[in-house]
């Protein structure tokens, strides 16, 4: 059963490798580690996908990793979408080999490379917009259209899906009023490194798209 864990640690030589060591004392196989964020605090948070074997509870991982000094775990859910990280870099390789529809593409590619639950494009409709494109896991997005019309920066948005907060964030794509979204529900947050992706990613596939 694939997990995704968020983990805040010292930015420090061998760090990473105390936080994996600790993991897989308690029973977790390591498949991905992707840095997420350097921070000015003199830490950095990473992503890791894990393989737990039958018997072994996310708990156990959570407890190990808090043993260990600086290390904080911010997040650890189910990670069903793709089984796998992507990198940025693999996104723009993938988008430049059908460039007319690469900002259609990014949208199928934001819950890899970004962790996310689901992806949207939007497009202006008159005074509110409408779906363009969307994965197969986005909720009704009618109720949010108004407030992403127009988007001229990265934007955190929070909705509730069901009683559960998703947290949603866009982006403007190309010079039409389009904007890229996407949610988590329930978390983790997003951070100002990935809003900051989010956007360069964006610019990219509506570049690439023009040609």
């Amino acid at each position: 059963m694939s997990f995704l864990l968020r983990v805040a640690l010292p930015d420090v030589p061998g760090a990473l490798g105390t936080v994996a060591s600790a993991i897989g004392t308690a029973g977790a196989n390591i498949e991905a580690i992707e840095i997420v964020e350097h921070r000015d605090d003199g830490s950095a948070v990473d992503d890791v996908l894990l393989e737990l074997p039958t018997g072994v509870m996310p708990d156990s991982v959570v407890s190990a990793c808090h043993l260990l000094d600086g290390v904080e775990v911010l997040w650890i859910s189910r990670y069903v979408v793709g089984g796998n990280l992507q990198l940025d870099l693999e996104a723009v390789e993938a988008l430049t080999e059908e460039p007319k529809a690469a900002v259609t593409h990014l949208v199928d590619l934001l819950p890899t490379v970004f962790r996310a639950e689901w992806g949207a494009l939007l497009e202006p409709d008159g005074d509110a917009a409408r779906v363009v494109n969307a994965t197969s896991a986005a909720p009704g997005l009618e109720h949010l259209a108004g407030s992403w019309v127009r988007l001229d920066q990265p934007t955190r948005l929070e909705m509730l899906d069901a009683g559960v907060a998703t947290l949603v964030v866009g982006a403007p794509v190309g010079a039409h009023g389009r904007s890229v979204v996407m949610g988590r529900r329930g978390g983790p947050e997003f951070l100002d490194s990935e809003l900051a992706r989010l956007a360069h990613l964006a610019a990219l596939a509506a570049t690439i798209a023009r040609g």
